[in-house]
C-alpha cells in the first residue's frame, strides 16, 4: 500500500542515542519522501510534499543552469547524507561541492515548508558545511561558516553574482519551463 502526503509532516524527538538513530534511519531507508536527521540526540523526521519537490527541483535546476552558463565547476551531490558519528547527520535538499567531489559538500540547501530552518545550522556546523541556504516563506537566506559560527550574508561565496531574490520568485512556479522563462527574463 502506498501513502502520499499533500502536506508535509514534521516530527522531532529528543534524547535518542546514535545507535537508536541509526536503527530508525535504517527503518525509514526504503520510504521515499521521508527525511531523517540527527544532532546531539535530537531526531527530526520530515515528509516531503509535492510543493517541496517542485521548489527543490526548480531551485537545483535553475542554480545548476546558471552555474553552467557562468563556467563554475561543481559537482551536484543532490540530497547526499553527511554524518559525523555520535554527533550529527544531515541531508540537504540540494548540495554541491566546488570544484570537485568532497566528503562534505561546500554548499547545502534546505527547502523549509514546515518547521524551522535556522535551527538546522547546528548540525551543519558540526559537519563542517561552509555555506548553507534556506528557502523559507518565499525567501532564500544564505549563511556562511565564519570561525565557529554561521553569519548571514547577502552573496554566496560559491555562486557570486546569482540574483537570489529573482531565484526565490521563480522557483515556486510549478511548471519548470515557466520557471526558467521567468528566471531568464529577470
Amino acid at each position: 500500500m502506498t501513502y502520499t502526503l499533500d502536506k508535509p509532516q514534521h516530527f522531532t524527538h529528543a534524547g535518542l542515542d546514535w545507535h537508536k538513530f541509526k536503527a530508525l534511519q535504517q527503518a525509514f531507508a526504503d520510504l521515499p519522501g521521508v527525511r531523517i536527521s540527527y544532532f546531539n540526540g535530537d531526531v527530526e523526521i520530515l515528509s516531503v510534499s509535492p510543493q517541496h519537490g517542485i521548489i527543490a527541483g526548480n531551485l537545483g535546476f535553475l542554480i545548476e543552469l546558471w552555474m553552467l552558463e557562468q563556467g563554475i565547476a561543481f559537482v551536484a551531490t543532490e540530497d547526499m547524507t553527511v554524518e559525523q558519528a555520535e554527533v550529527a547527520s544531515a541531508q540537504g535538499d540540494k548540495s554541491y561541492c566546488f570544484p570537485e567531489l568532497r566528503k562534505v559538500p561546500n554548499l547545502s540547501i534546505e527547502v523549509v515548508i514546515s518547521g524551522e530552518g535556522e535551527t538546522k545550522l547546528g548540525r551543519y556546523k558540526a559537519l563542517g558545511v561552509s555555506e548553507v541556504w534556506f528557502w523559507q516563506k518565499g525567501k532564500i537566506t544564505i549563511y556562511q561558516l565564519k570561525g565557529n559560527s554561521y553569519e548571514q550574508v547577502e552573496v554566496s561565496q560559491y555562486v557570486p553574482g546569482l540574483n537570489v531574490e529573482l531565484l526565490s520568485r521563480c522557483i515556486t512556479t510549478a511548471n519548470r519551463a515557466e520557471a526558467l522563462a521567468q528566471f531568464k527574463k529577470g
